[in-house]
């Protein structure tokens, strides 16, 4: 029986490596975007702290150190907006990878299936024409031994 060569596995390979690498893009966007949202969470945690420990000291020395935390809180602040803005940014781009990534999902399973489709009619075919030389074979010998 010949070799099934299938017309379109070449396209096939290539959505294959658009699968892939919009996998890998999808990676590393979640990748910053897990490290954005620990940032945030480390920013909160530092100003937690801070209150917590502010909170803790006397009256007659929380004043001044109130006054400092005070003054930084505002660029502490101006910097959980950005990274919140960031995040906000990054899911977006994810969920839009995600999508991307389901759509070359879907084509390429959808060729999978064609070829595999393909493959099974050229097997059937293949072996409806190895079934015919048979009989033909089986019908020369049998003329030739009743000649």
């Amino acid at each position: 029986m010949r070799r099934f060569v299938w017309r379109l596995q070449r396209v096939l390979d290539i959505r294959k490596m658009q699968e892939q690498k919009a996998k890998s893009e999808l990676l590393a966007l979640t990748g910053k975007l897990a490290s954005a949202r620990g940032e945030l969470l480390i920013q909160k945690k530092i100003l937690e702290n801070i209150i917590k420990e502010l909170s803790g000291i006397s009256p007659e020395k929380r004043l001044a150190e109130q006054e400092f935390f005070l003054k930084n809180s505002a660029a502490s602040n101006e910097k959980i907006k950005k990274l919140k803005e960031k995040i906000n940014e990054l899911e977006l781009q994810q969920k839009k990878k995600i999508a991307e990534v389901l759509q070359l999902r879907k084509v390429k399973e959808g060729m999978e299936k064609l070829k595999t489709e393909a493959k099974e009619q050229y097997i059937k075919e293949q072996e409806k024409i190895e079934q015919k030389e048979l009989d033909e074979e089986a019908n020369v010998l049998f003329v030739r031994n009743h000649s």
